[in-house]
């Protein structure tokens, strides 16, 4: 990954309270972004990480409810959540699912799910 390759969340805020469905929008600096299978340098696909740590970095990100996979490309999504609190993180994965050697990822945030 190129220096100052950064992952994201644009939105919602950390520590902000949201209505279910949520809309969580994902940003990229100084990286690309290609579907899963498509090997072009400097490019991934998103992985958002729902209430869970960070994988093993060695392997491919697991595909579950807690680690959705974006190999389309996608750049956001829209997803229930249960009221309450949850973290979201963002993690960009290879044409083969796994981080790069220098991890693109972002912050971890939290926000809340009204009742």
């Amino acid at each position: 990954a190129p220096e100052g390759a950064k992952a994201y969340i644009i939105s919602p805020a950390d520590g902000a309270t949201v209505s279910s469905p949520v809309t969580v929008q994902f940003g990229l600096e100084e990286f690309g972004v290609a579907p899963a299978g498509v090997e072009k340098a400097n490019t991934g696909h998103h992985h958002l990480i729902i209430d869970a740590d960070l994988p093993d970095m060695n392997m491919p990100i697991p595909a579950d409810e807690n680690y959705r996979h974006f190999g389309g490309g996608q750049t956001q999504v829209t997803i229930e959540l249960a009221p309450g609190e949850h973290s979201l993180q963002l993690l960009m994965g290879d044409h083969n699912h796994i981080p790069h050697t220098l991890p693109i990822m972002s912050e971890k945030i939290i926000i809340t799910v009204a009742e």
